[in-house]
């Protein structure tokens, strides 16, 4: 007897397919339709890599590398990869870890601990052990074993982080990923095989190298390689105080708070904070010129108590500081522009009366009395009802805005007379030396539990908003982030511990077959890798209570 057949439905085409088919088979198939590689596939909108068997009648949907969620398995993969071809080209006496730390250009920075020297001789033959690797394809394979089986085996293969984490791990089974003898521990989907990791640059950067690889837009090229160096430099000195605290990685976090006093760990993060926000304001008040500071980020960057605490530090040297939202300069809504479906687009530096900006600054620049608006949101229009504003000899306005970086909201304004500040939750944990934590992660789990908090608004409405505040900031923020004079990374090291116990239940209540569900999914085992931190040990002058609640700041 031959095997039973299947029904299989890809958009608008049925096919018969063997029972045991792997859906690789299947999509290679259908890979003529796609522009780009099919690496995972929806089997009845339910996620699955493509080694894995047909076993049923079912709807078929391919995600593609330029996919976001194929692009996120693209570089998994990569890294994957990238960590083998390392240990197969030095002498693992020499190299004790590879550590995969933070987003740089379109790639992430990696450096060598031990003996190894990184060089431009090393990563030529490193590139030159992935193309033999892409060139042979060989297969990505994954098994599952105990969690107690995992601890030995990585304790086996030296890597101490990923034993550490597994020391934490509730669930009895850990998915292992292997290319040929190497194996290694990644949380999400992989592609089938090498050959799909095609595109790909190696560059020597600072105390290491980066991997450069493409972008989702464009997923068959290797873009420019072009570091932000200001931002660089935050990152890894971000990296160094969770160093200097014996937290790299979450295993790290989770022996200080089961062995330690955790709320030393809260308060020596905070104190790092506080003394990086009075050191701005030292450097402000030692230039008396500045009388604007201006200062942007994403969304959940913690701005408003970031501005609060600026103006506390601001006031103890001294200054008079008045904070300002540049909405109040929003343009008349009928004027505000609109995008390209028709609604107003409150995010274009086109919604902001730049010309009265320009103008009421340079009056108060000039000693001139100036009534500054108030946007009333309801009306959709500005009010002058306030008590005119005069500058004083100590007096400096504190301007937050998504556009406070771009140049163009203070042309008119002598760049003396301007401090621009960036800030952003800049995450300095990753869950272990191979798997980072993403930055929009962690903006995305603080902005869940504020909008719950204080919107009424559910999980899967802000996650299914998220890719437009997304998009939005790659346009209006991210290109002007190199203007700032200086950056301040808003991410607490124990703040994921905090949030966790706050986001589980809302990531909960999303339904098995809401779009938003898989993000949920995916959060919610990422969150399961965390010992959890009550809220009574944050203090009430935190960022993070800006999210929670409980904050002394009106925010």
């Amino acid at each position: 007897m031959g095997k039973e057949m299947y029904t299989v439905r890809i958009g608008t085409e049925t096919r018969q397919y063997e029972d045991g088919t792997p859906y690789l088979k299947i999509a290679q198939d259908f890979q003529e339709n796609y522009e780009n590689d099919i690496v995972l596939v929806f089997i009845n909108e339910k996620l699955q890599e493509l080694y894995k068997p047909l076993r049923g009648d079912c709807t078929m949907r391919f995600v593609t590398t330029g996919d976001e969620i194929g692009h996120q398995t693209y570089k998994r993969s990569m890294s994957l990869m990238l960590v083998k071809a390392i240990y197969d080209v030095t002498d693992r006496a020499q190299l004790e870890k590879v550590r995969i730390h933070f987003s740089v250009s379109k790639g992430y920075y990696c450096t060598l601990e031990g003996t190894v020297r990184t060089d431009q001789e090393l990563l030529e033959r490193v590139t030159a052990r992935m193309e033999e690797i892409i060139r042979a394809d060989m297969p990505i394979r994954k098994r599952s074993v105990h969690t107690d089986e995992a601890i030995d085996l990585f304790d086996h293969h030296g890597m101490y982080d990923k034993e550490k984490l597994f020391m934490y791990r509730r669930v009895s089974k850990v998915n292992i990923y292997s290319m040929n003898e190497f194996e290694d521990y990644y949380y999400g989907y992989m592609a089938p095989s090498a050959g799909y990791l095609r595109y790909f640059k190696l560059y020597l950067y600072d105390e290491g190298f980066v991997i450069q690889m493409p972008v989702k837009s464009a997923p068959r090229e290797v873009p420019a390689f072009e570091p932000q160096h200001k931002l660089f430099s935050v990152l890894k000195e971000s990296t160094k105080w969770g160093d200097m605290q014996g937290i790299e990685t979450v295993g790290s976090l989770n022996d200080k708070i089961t062995k330690e006093d955790v709320r030393e760990v809260v308060l020596v993060q905070e104190a790092m904070q506080e003394k990086k926000i009075a050191e701005i304001a030292s450097t402000i008040a030692g230039r008396p010129e500045i009388k604007f500071v201006l200062i942007a980020g994403p969304s959940s960057s913690g701005k408003t108590t970031f501005s609060h605490r600026l103006s506390i530090q601001l006031r103890a040297n001294g200054l008079v500081p008045h904070p300002i939202a540049v909405d109040n300069y929003f343009v008349e809504r009928e004027d505000t522009p609109k995008d390209e479906d028709g609604n107003y687009d409150f995010e274009s530096l086109g919604a902001v009366d730049v010309e009265l900006f320009n103008r009421q600054m340079q009056e108060l620049l000039a000693g001139k009395e100036v009534v500054i608006p108030t946007f009333n949101f309801l009306k959709g229009s500005k009010e002058f009802n306030g008590k005119p504003k005069k500058l004083g000899e100590n007096d400096v306005l504190v301007f937050e805005g998504i556009h406070c970086l771009n140049p163009k909201l203070t042309e008119s304004l002598a760049d003396e007379n301007k401090f621009k500040i960036y800030i952003s939750a800049l995450t300095q944990l990753n869950v272990d030396e191979h798997n980072r934590i993403p930055t929009t992660d962690g903006r995305l789990l603080r902005r869940i539990v504020r909008d719950a908090r204080t919107r009424g608004s559910s999980a899967r409405r802000t996650i299914g908003m998220w890719p437009s505040v997304r998009r939005g900031e790659e346009k209006n923020i991210f290109p002007y982030q190199e203007e700032a004079d200086v950056m301040f990374n808003s991410a607490l090291i124990y703040e994921l511990a905090v949030l966790k116990p706050y986001v589980e239940p809302l990531l909960f209540g999303i339904e098995r077959d809401c779009p938003e569900y898989i993000e949920a999914k995916k959060i919610l085992k990422f969150l399961d890798y965390f010992v959890g931190i009550g809220s009574e040990n944050v203090p009430m002058n935190s960022l993070l209570r800006e999210f929670v609640g409980g904050s002394c700041f009106h925010v």
